[in-house]
């Protein structure tokens, strides 16, 4: 088990190194102004898009071995589910670029799945067995179907995030320039978790409180328990935020400045939450020294490189993602995770957090056809409803996943 899992590691390893050098190769099609067959564009492009497969291959070995050595399909946790959720978009990428042959999605998509598997990384990669409620196939073709769809869903946010960057007007500050900053700035976000995550590992940080958790509903395997234990709060970052009625154990260490809210309930629920705020800390902070080097906003800097991007394909590829990607979604989200559902806890639907953010999903999407195929929401209004669409989805995935506690939380 210990070979395979050491392959599987060194696999995922790979491709993120392959997908970082196809992301430079697909830059230099960007870069490059000429478009016949044999320009170093076209070539550029090639080598591209045979590293992004390659890469793809590369993943898809750390998939299987993974799954050979816990015995389950590898997504029965936050690593192995965002991790194949990257695996997800840099598929759906794949197949897209072979139909719409655009490079300049490869230069966003990679980029965006590279950070979504560094974003996994930092969650602990240990293979466990799974506690009773995850032990069915209906589980593991729920899951799989969601992130599929989601891989496609996010094919549209990348499109949608060429489009307003493509024709947005930059020279002045409005709205539009603001709601589209704030959209590059949120992506940053999530490489300050990387940042922060990686700098204290390698600090070795390590903190502890003990607290007394009040009396409050947990659910145990399958049976809802009234427990009020003596817990302890592991921190791997300095705690800003804390327990109440928390002891610090190591006094060396940095005391919580203030208190989680009383409604965040769960053995994690500090430590989750100090969790998002260093990721805000770390990627303002980023986000500071970007603009600081560029001088002016990211989305003015990256405009230029796209003038040569037609906006009508852009569209159609936004549009297609949703239409492929919603089926799919119903399927996962909804009709097999019901089915799951009654069979792990006796119930189709029980307005557990995620569960909540799926309808929410599903609505917005159903939405997102409607006004674009029965009120002509095409171009602009499109882009901006699949980059809301895409932060409902990661939403779910951070913040349901790390601040909100539920049935769910296993992950």
């Amino acid at each position: 088990m210990s070979d395979l899992t050491s392959i599987s590691s060194t696999a995922l390893y790979t491709a993120f190194i392959v997908y970082l050098i196809a992301t430079v190769f697909f830059g230099a099609t960007i870069k490059d102004k000429r478009t016949t067959d044999m320009s170093k564009k076209g070539i550029a492009g090639t080598i591209a898009i045979t590293l992004t497969i390659i890469g793809f291959i590369a993943q898809l070995i750390y998939f299987f071995t993974r799954w050979a050595a816990g015995g389950h399909a590898p997504v029965s946790n936050m690593f192995e589910f965002v991790t194949f959720l990257g695996m997800s978009l840099v598929l759906a990428f794949i197949i897209i670029y072979f139909i719409y042959k655009l490079s300049v999605l490869g230069l966003f998509a990679l980029p965006i799945a590279m950070l979504i598997i560094a974003y996994a990384s930092m969650f602990p990669t240990e293979i466990s067995p799974l506690v009773p409620s995850l032990q069915s196939h209906w589980l593991f073709i729920h899951v799989i179907t969601v992130s599929l769809s989601q891989g496609v869903l996010a094919v549209s946010f990348v499109a949608g995030l060429i489009y307003l960057i493509k024709t947005i007007d930059q020279s002045v500050f409005s709205k539009k320039t603001f709601g589209l900053e704030f959209i590059l700035f949120t992506l940053i976000l999530m490489l300050g978790f990387v940042a922060s995550s990686v700098t204290f590992n390698f600090l070795d940080y390590h903190a502890e409180i003990q607290y007394e958790e009040p009396n409050y509903e947990k659910f145990k395997d399958e049976t809802r328990v009234n427990i009020k234990p003596e817990e302890i709060a592991v921190y791997n970052k300095p705690a800003i935020v804390g327990p109440k009625h928390g002891v610090m154990l190591t006094e060396d260490k940095m005391k919580p400045i203030i208190h989680i809210p009383e409604w965040m309930k769960g053995k994690d629920a500090a430590t989750k939450l100090n969790t998002v705020i260093w990721s805000i800390l770390s990627g303002t902070i980023i986000y500071g020294i970007i603009r600081l080097v560029i001088r002016k906003r990211i989305g003015a800097w990256v405009q230029p490189f796209l003038k040569n991007v037609r906006p009508n394909l852009v569209d159609e590829i936004m549009y297609r993602s949703v239409a492929i990607g919603f089926p799919l979604f119903t399927l996962g989200g909804l009709i097999f995770a019901a089915i799951w559902a009654q069979i792990a806890w006796d119930r189709f639907w029980g307005w557990d957090p995620k569960e909540v953010w799926a309808l929410i999903t599903w609505f917005f999407y159903a939405a997102f056809l409607h006004l674009r195929l029965s009120r002509g929401w095409h171009g602009e209004k499109s882009a901006w409803l699949a980059v809301i669409g895409f932060a409902i989805i990661m939403f779910n995935i951070i913040v349901v996943n790390l601040v909100l506690a539920g049935l769910h939380s296993y992950a």
